[in-house]
């Protein structure tokens, strides 16, 4: 139910409709010189600062740290978060899990894996609470899938995860550093309606996959996207300053009608309200175009 598929006539579809978003804490100074965190203090401030931006969107963060404080985890929490969505007309559908990237689904003791499997499922159930239908789990860096072993561990624990995950109406989306084949191996290996892709264009760029391929060999799978800029093999950087093709993304997402929202994940510079203001602008261009 959630494939996207490809036009039966090859159609050139839109994207202008698809809702635009941003990473939550791009609108925050960073916390502790991290690139991407929970913001804390200032949260609640965001919903209003993306409004001002233009955006529709702000993607969750949900990390280890201080993992039981953070409002997506509490009904209190999810109660004033629907609050300040429904005021600033920002609503949050998606939430990136960085707590598996720290805690991977898969290499650990079994008594440790169950106790992150039912963390999963605390969030999932917690995410259908929040009105959130997409979570991020990211294999990549430290949980990135770099065997047979893994992969199998992965599929495994995975499948057993979105039934869970369809009973709430929860979609599990996994971005991973697989080359496209590997990747939709591992999809195939899991095949559940409730689990896509995550697919972040910078990464894909760092790596030097061809998105061509990626999106040729696994984008119906694709439910959420990550807008973002890298240099092969290094960092991110602003958008259009690294190696991203964007022309051959949006291209595929629109062969294929994608649907689902962009998440602006873009890199930071100290003036982080300008410069999403300035990438929700870039985005707006490529969405026409």
């Amino acid at each position: 139910m959630w494939a996207i598929g490809w036009p039966a006539d090859g159609a050139r579809g839109s994207l202008v409709g698809n809702r635009i978003g941003v990473m939550q804490g791009r609108l925050s100074p960073p916390r502790d010189g991290n690139i991407q965190s929970f913001p804390r203090e200032s949260w609640r401030e965001e919903f209003a600062r993306a409004a001002t931006c233009g955006l529709e969107l702000i993607e969750w963060i949900f990390e280890s740290d201080h993992a039981a404080e953070n409002p997506v985890m509490s009904d209190a929490g999810i109660g004033e978060m629907l609050n300040l969505s429904q005021r600033h007309r920002v609503e949050v559908i998606s939430l990136c899990a960085d707590y598996f990237m720290e805690q991977p689904l898969f290499g650990a003791p079994a008594d440790e894996l169950a106790r992150r499997v039912d963390a999963l499922k605390r969030l999932v159930a917690q995410c259908a609470k929040a009105r959130i239908r997409y979570i991020g789990i990211p294999f990549v860096d430290h949980s990135a899938i770099q065997t047979a072993d893994d992969m199998d561990e992965v599929s495994r624990t995975l499948r057993d995860c979105a039934n869970d995950a369809s009973k709430h109406g929860v979609m599990l989306c996994l971005e991973t550093s697989l080359a496209p084949e590997p990747f939709r191996e591992l999809l195939s290996a899991i095949d559940h309606p409730s689990v896509g892709v995550n697919y972040d264009i910078g990464n894909s760029a760092s790596l030097g996959y061809d998105p061509r391929a990626e999106l040729d060999v696994y984008g119906s799978s694709i439910a959420t996207v990550h807008v973002k800029d890298r240099v092969r093999g290094g960092s991110t950087v602003p958008l259009g300053r690294g190696d991203a093709d964007f022309k051959a993304v949006f291209e595929g997402l629109r062969r294929l009608n994608y649907r689902g929202p962009f998440i602006l994940q873009a890199a930071r510079n100290g003036d982080e309200i300008s410069a999403v203001r300035r990438y929700t602008e870039f985005l707006n261009d490529l969405l026409k175009h």
